[in-house]
């Protein structure tokens, strides 16, 4: 999670790391960073976050409602007859299988 720090604190691989700096941190170092007072909750604010953040698809949607799940670009049609397809055989530097 990202946290604003109040004071300047060095993280555990010895990077310094000014106060009003925004870093991303665990759970357990956001615990002993609050206990130092290097990084204070605002006011009225939670930092513990529940659930899916903003943008988040809505997780009781069907997934097959959604446009954007299905196979890539320049994935071969599903339907198609696999045996009618030039595309499918040996890779490159295969060798001859005759």
């Amino acid at each position: 999670m990202y946290v604003r720090l109040t004071v300047t604190w060095t993280d555990p691989f010895g990077l310094v790391h000014a106060a009003g700096d925004v870093v991303d941190i665990d759970a357990v170092t956001l615990a002993e960073l609050e206990e130092q007072g290097v990084v204070k909750d605002p006011e009225g604010k939670d930092t513990t976050q529940i659930g899916p953040g903003p943008g988040s698809p809505d997780p009781t949607a069907d997934p097959g409602d959604s446009p954007d799940i299905g196979p890539g670009p320049g994935a071969p049609d599903p339907t198609a007859d696999p045996d009618a397809s030039p595309d499918i055989g040996p890779g490159p530097g295969a060798p001859d299988p005759t």
